[in-house]
């Protein structure tokens, strides 16, 4: 079972709809709640086909997709995904476990630009399948595209008690996936990272 899925989130469509409201408010208040978005819309162009993988509501996805790119979006919460299809019906939304999703059983050509995992997807898959998720979304990637994932590194900006890995296990996966580090900041709007941080965007490249 995920980590996601092991947290008490009461019942999973009110859950997912109290989710989405949250950062609509948020929006609605003159807060930046598309730095996700907006970091990927610098790495790639305009039109460039993107993966939103743990999609969750669709917030980063729908976003791109407003921006003009091609977006697919995948997760494992049939309540998140209710919520993005409401939103965006016209978009992809697959429900699946990303550490066994292949694009094509569902009818998505493979060879993604860019996948983003936002909002502390690999630290909440099942424990064990860390390597199995950095595989699925490395392969997703045409060669020399790109993976961009920002998840928490401490309690403080985690879900959990603890973090369940460290960058260095992280990037130990990446490397055994083919991707290379290209770059790291501790924001999505691009502030630098200092060892020790608690958070991180992590850029991989895919090599060729």
């Amino acid at each position: 079972m995920s980590r996601w899925r092991e947290l008490d989130r009461g019942e999973e469509h009110e859950a997912a709809a109290a989710y989405r409201r949250r950062f609509e408010d948020l929006a609605r208040r003159g807060v930046d709640v598309h730095g996700e978005a907006g970091l990927c819309s610098a790495l790639v162009p305009t039109g460039s086909r993107v993966l939103d993988a743990g999609c969750g509501t669709g917030r980063v996805g729908i976003e791109l997709a407003r921006r003009g790119y091609q977006v697919a979006g995948v997760d494992l919460d049939a309540g998140m995904l209710a919520q993005a299809r409401a939103v965006a019906p016209d978009l992809p939304w697959v429900e699946a476990d990303l550490a066994a999703f292949d694009p094509a059983e569902h009818g998505l050509p493979g060879g993604f630009d860019l996948v983003v995992a936002a909002g502390n997807v690999i630290p909440l898959v099942a424990p064990g399948t860390e390597q199995a998720v950095v595989d699925t979304l490395a392969r997703a990637v045409r060669p020399t595209g790109l993976v961009v994932a920002g998840f928490g590194l401490d309690a403080a900006h985690l879900p959990l008690e603890e973090a369940p890995f460290d960058l260095a296990e992280y990037d130990a996966w990446c490397e055994r996936a083919g991707l290379e580090l290209i770059d790291r900041t501790a924001t999505w709007d691009g502030a630098p990272f200092v060892a020790g941080g608690g958070y991180a965007v992590s850029i991989h490249r895919r090599r060729e």
